[in-house]
């Protein structure tokens, strides 16, 4: 069975084209902003994920739109790649340091789209990428994969290495939770 998602979207703000493969393959990223295609690469690779995403975004406003657009994609992209969630653990969760930064993240393939995050950056930027939208990212995917996600960075001093261990505990999850565990919905209810 393939567990694949390919999603186009085009809006005035964004034009973005993504596909991805629970189970690996080829990593093509490009979002015109260098530290965000750094933080999905990391997301690609632990999690096992093949990952090709193409975005024309409205940078010169700044990287909001390109940010929360992708994170709608790929959370639109992992639910039509679940299909109907038989036959996987559900549950993920990981801690993830990135030397002073520790970062926790929580996952429910559950259909319940749910989003909870606690995280105060010390630093405004990385790059072209604004602290900020790190939160705005997973609450798209979240709310547009319907998965109960928390994701929380415990401390850290350094606003690359928070982030990146949040990116990293979200693959690390997600991986877990998405692995095969054998038939069926992993559900009182027989459905999700």
């Amino acid at each position: 069975m393939s567990r694949t998602g390919t999603i186009h979207r085009k809006t005035k703000e964004t034009d973005i084209r993504l596909s991805l493969d629970l189970d690996g393959g080829e990593r093509e990223l490009e979002t015109g902003i260098g530290f965000f295609d750094h933080m999905l690469t990391a997301l690609a690779v632990h999690g096992g994920l093949g990952l090709k995403i193409s975005v024309k975004g409205d940078l010169q406003v700044d990287c909001h739109h390109t940010v929360e657009d992708v994170g709608i994609v790929l959370g639109k992209a992992l639910e039509e790649a679940l299909g109907d969630k038989a036959g996987i653990r559900r549950y993920g969760s990981a801690f993830i340091p990135m030397d002073e930064a520790l970062a926790f993240c929580a996952i429910d393939v559950s259909g319940r789209a749910f989003f909870v995050f606690d995280g105060d950056f010390p630093q405004e930027r990385v790059g072209a990428f604004d602290t900020c939208m790190t939160e705005e990212f997973f609450r798209a995917l979240a709310m547009n994969a319907g998965i109960t996600l928390h994701i929380r960075c415990e401390y850290g001093k350094n606003s690359h290495h928070m982030i990146e261990a949040q990116f990293k505990a979200f693959a690390h999850a997600l991986r877990a939770a998405v692995s095969p565990r054998g038939d069926g919905v992993l559900s009182s209810k027989g459905i999700i």
